[in-house]
């Protein structure tokens, strides 16, 4: 049995429990000062403070701040090529609807995805995920979606378990065949819909990868009863509901959310008084993604109010080639102080258990307390305000995953 020991640790900073934290909970978290972490083969064992028990193997910290391992509950970590020419686009004024409407988007993704052999995008999202680690990630949701037909999709959902297997992130598997109807299926939209939840749908869940079934749900890509129609077919072979919704135009997706029981709905950058009612009622999470809001020169989703209304809100990067080609979730916590004006502690909750909340592994990860898997991360940090305040550099000092030091 081996056991590893983290002592020396200046202060502790961690959210308690297996499930979301809501209200004034979520700002509600355990601060341990002076305190030790005891693992025994990769799990948490013993969390105190004064004397520290003997051990295998120690680290000391030197009293930096230590939390648990960060959580990107939100990727679309599997696609081909880069999009970096429609930086040019976007500086002469072109939105994100019409450089998709003109080929560019999505569609230029996905034809460089299905281009991509599955060794090729198992490569480049391997050294994505090492970079994620390096930032303080320790588990992350990957999206497909670039796919968009049903030999690409299920292509990309295997890579995602080929990863699994290999990297030590644990990595959640989300299905997204209805991220966009690609060019071949513009003149038959219904075709493609039909295509996605008669063929894809099924293959998905015979493949047995797959966890989730989520769906862009905006103007331009598909509708209310579309997505509906897909989330409920999704469900009928196991696939639990998420939806991006709100991002662009308020159509109605936040209160489909809750209509389909989605464990999470992401984006919501418009989400309407209405719609955060809905999420409430609900137990929805919102899964906020700031730094596509900041990339694209959108406003914020209103994560003040949904704190005040009771809905559980998660942050993650949003990670992908358009919209946001950004993999550092530090500049999400910078992002979640600065723009949504949560407390370091909201914040610190948002990219731990309750985004893990949101993948559905709140009882293993996502917070420092017995029983949960030994994912930590030391920072370069005297506190938690502090990782919170600083921007432009990476602040972890040592990142562990299962009670290993990650190299």
């Amino acid at each position: 049995m081996e056991r590893l020991l983290i002592t020396n640790i200046g202060i502790l900073a961690t959210p308690l429990g297996t499930g979301p934290r809501k209200g004034p909970d979520q700002g509600k978290i355990k601060l341990l000062k002076d305190a030790w972490v005891l693992m025994e083969d990769g799990v948490i064992v013993h969390v105190g403070t004064g004397p520290a028990p003997a051990a295998d193997s120690v680290i000391d910290a030197q009293g930096s701040l230590v939390t648990p391992g960060l959580v990107d509950a939100h990727t679309h970590l599997i696609f081909g090529g880069w999009r970096q020419n429609e930086l040019g686009l976007k500086l002469r004024g072109k939105t994100y609807l019409e450089i998709q409407n003109g080929g560019g988007g999505i569609q230029s993704t996905t034809n460089a995805t299905r281009q991509a052999t599955e060794e090729e995008l198992t490569r480049k999202a391997a050294q994505a995920l090492d970079e994620m680690m390096s930032f303080g990630v320790t588990t992350c949701e990957a999206k497909s979606g670039y796919g968009l037909a049903t030999e690409h999709e299920l292509k990309a959902l295997q890579v995602i378990e080929n990863l699994s297997r290999r990297h030590p992130m644990d990595i959640v598997p989300t299905f997204m065949g209805a991220h966009l109807v690609p060019a071949e299926y513009k003149q038959d939209r219904e075709a493609y819909i039909r295509l996605v939840c008669e063929e894809m749908i099924p293959k998905v869940k015979e493949q047995g990868i797959a966890r989730y079934c989520d769906v862009f749900c905006e103007a331009d890509t598909f509708t209310v009863e579309e997505s509906r129609r897909i989330l409920e077919a999704g469900r009928q072979y196991g696939l639990i509901p998420k939806i991006h919704a709100d991002e662009i135009e308020a159509i109605g997706g936040s209160q489909l959310a809750e209509e389909v029981g989605a464990i999470s709905a992401e984006h919501l950058i418009v989400c309407p008084p209405e719609g955060i009612a809905s999420l409430a009622r609900g137990g929805v999470i919102a899964c906020l993604l700031p730094a596509t809001s900041f990339y694209l020169g959108a406003g914020f989703a209103p994560a003040r109010d949904m704190v005040s209304a009771g809905v559980p809100v998660a942050m993650a990067t949003d990670f992908n080639p358009g919209s946001c080609p950004c993999l550092n979730l530090q500049f999400v916590i910078n992002l979640g102080c600065l723009k949504y004006k949560l407390t370091p502690e909201e914040v610190l909750t948002a990219v731990t258990l309750n985004a893990a909340a949101a993948i559905g592994l709140a009882d293993k990860v996502g917070s420092v307390e017995p029983g949960k898997q030994g994912d930590l991360v030391i920072w370069k940090a005297p506190d938690l305000d502090y990782i919170c305040y600083r921007m432009g550099s990476s602040l972890v000092k040592t990142v562990v995953k299962k009670g290993v030091v990650v190299d």
